[in-house]
């Protein structure tokens, strides 16, 4: 009996799976399916190159989920506030930064799988990053509207207080002015389009580096038009995670 015993924990230490398994039952909230989906996940390119190995396609995926899911929560908190403030709430709520710390406090940074030698890796924000990957995961996984809940349970209302996020200043002007001026780009903001629509004036504003046209902003005033059209500008030249 003894001897089954020992060779019963002996095998069960050297299953991986199940020590996997509990770890993400432990960060996650839930029993994972398909663990394959979280390995690569949780795999930065550091130590896997292959695109069906590490988590850079899981990111895009996870970004696009996040980001629908951010942007539906935000539409029915706020029923009666403008595009400009939608879309700056949902900046706040999902850049590199903000995702970073959430990360690190789920514990996601204890089971990635990166190259640890990389001292430039370990104080860098690749761990928002791993999130979205784990977005992705869990969307392939479970689906959507179980990733809806799962995001809503332990990403926005745990961490995400939105009293604080309101009086958070982001003013992506203010980061493309610092860009153009410290690589000698010329940067206006031209108004590309004067309409009313129902009964109010809307206002498409543009973003123009060097005379090119980089990027529209739309809303019912310069002020938040020109800020979308600064944001968007910011996202396209990789600004966002940035210091100017």
């Amino acid at each position: 009996m003894q001897l089954v015993a020992f060779l019963d924990k002996l095998l069960s230490g050297s299953e991986k799976t199940p020590s996997f398994k509990k770890q993400l039952r432990n960060v996650l909230g839930f029993t994972p399916g398909n663990t394959s989906l979280y390995k690569a996940a949780l795999t930065h390119r550091s130590v896997k190159e292959t695109a069906d190995e590490n988590n850079e396609r899981l990111e895009y995926l996870g970004d696009a989920i996040l980001s629908g899911i951010v942007a539906d929560f935000l539409f029915k908190k706020y029923p009666y506030k403008e595009e400009g403030f939608l879309t700056e709430m949902r900046s706040k709520m999902v850049n590199r930064t903000t995702l970073n710390e959430i990360a690190l406090k789920m514990g996601l940074k204890k089971i990635t799988n990166f190259n640890k030698f990389d001292n430039s890796l370990r104080i860098s924000q690749i761990f928002g990053n791993t999130l979205e990957a784990v977005v992705g995961a869990v969307y392939l996984d479970k689906g959507f509207n179980k990733t809806k809940l799962w995001v809503m349970e332990r990403i926005i209302l745990p961490h995400l207080f939105m009293d604080d996020l309101e009086t958070l200043e982001i003013n992506h002007k203010n980061k493309l002015y610092g860009w153009a001026n410290k690589n000698g780009k010329n940067l206006e903001f031209e108004t590309v389009d004067e309409r009313v629509e129902g009964g109010r004036r809307l206002f498409t504003i543009g973003a123009v580096i060097d005379g090119e046209l980089v990027a529209q902003g739309k809303a019912y005033n310069k002020k938040d038009a020109s800020q979308i059209a600064a944001q968007i500008a910011v996202e396209k030249l990789g600004l966002l995670d940035k210091e100017i």
